[in-house]
């Protein structure tokens, strides 16, 4: 009577141990591609679609002197060896956003450039020409760097709004970037102030203190709501997790510092999510409360059920 071989894992191991290690033809190592990232995120906020788009990326050297300028080198190493962040460089992301009401298709901030918003809006399936308004909530050359093209309107089709305190700062500040970018197209902007509604469900908010008069706006559909933060925190440890901390980028440092506190008590309290220009890519997330101030944590699944 035969029977039938018997294998170990032993002797599965030593077999395997006992190949040769060179590479064939056939089982050649792929090429290295370097390290991506998806160009848009699409969420779900009641009858809305929410799409931030990844309109460009950079790292920064130096943390520190950006972010926590205000705390001595031993607490910020601590606060960033704590959260697994190096302390020799900084990654930011620009993430301007597209809303969907169902009714009108809304971009709010146009990214460094035309080239790297437009190519993200296209890719999550839109076109310029598709864009019914556009909303600047402030006026760093990051935000506004996209709205023209070889000197004319990138979203040619679209009404434009801005905050009036803002736009009446920088058309009086002597900005070279603005006076390039927006001043041509003051005549199409229609000024907001806090609490004005620039579309259905769609509400702006004062948040001065990064600049004199940024703006971030509350969607609301369907019950549902998601705050569009702008600048108002600049990165997840270093500002959103510390909101005293001071901001190089921040013009008015102790109302910035004010704002943040504000909004996110607001969101930890109420449990809203938001979406922020500078967060981690896909800039979709969560607030709670932590000993030392708040935690910002990412979004999930919770806005694609």
């Amino acid at each position: 009577m035969s029977h039938a071989p018997k294998f170990s894992r032993r002797a599965a191991l030593a077999g395997a141990a006992a190949l040769p290690f060179a590479a064939s033809a056939v089982t050649a190592g792929a090429p290295m591609l370097g390290a991506s990232q998806p160009p848009f995120k699409r969420v779900k906020l009641g009858g809305f679609e929410v799409t931030n788009l990844l309109a460009g990326t950079a790292v920064r050297e130096d943390p520190q002197s950006i972010f926590g300028m205000n705390v001595d080198k031993t607490t910020f190493e601590e606060v960033s060896n704590a959260n697994n962040l190096p302390l020799n460089a900084a990654q930011f992301f620009f993430t301007p956003v597209v809303v969907n009401t169902g009714a009108e298709l809304i971009l709010f901030d146009t990214g460094l450039n035309p080239a790297g918003t437009v190519g993200a809006l296209e890719a999550a399936g839109y076109t310029a020409d598709q864009v019914d308004k556009v909303v600047i909530t402030h006026m760093h050359g990051d935000h506004i760097g996209g709205l023209q093209t070889d000197g004319t309107p990138t979203f040619g089709n679209a009404q434009h709004y801005a905050g009036a305190v803002e736009m009446n700062h920088w058309a009086a500040a002597g900005n070279e970037r603005f006076d390039g970018i927006v001043r041509p197209l003051m005549d199409q902007f229609t000024m907001v102030d806090d609490g004005a509604g620039i579309a259905s469900g769609v509400t702006s908010m004062a948040a001065f203190g990064h600049t004199p008069g940024h703006m971030v706006y509350m969607l609301e559909s369907d019950g549902a709501q998601l705050m569009l933060g702008a600048d108002f925190a600049n990165h997840f440890v270093w500002s959103l997790g510390y909101p005293d901390w001071e901001v190089r980028f921040d013009m008015d440092k102790a109302a910035a510092a004010a704002t943040r506190k504000t909004l996110l008590d607001m969101m930890a309290t109420d449990a809203v999510p938001f979406s922020s220009y500078h967060m981690p890519w896909p800039a979709f997330g969560y607030v709670e409360r932590a000993d030392a101030g708040y935690r910002y944590v990412p979004h999930s699944y919770q806005l694609t059920l």
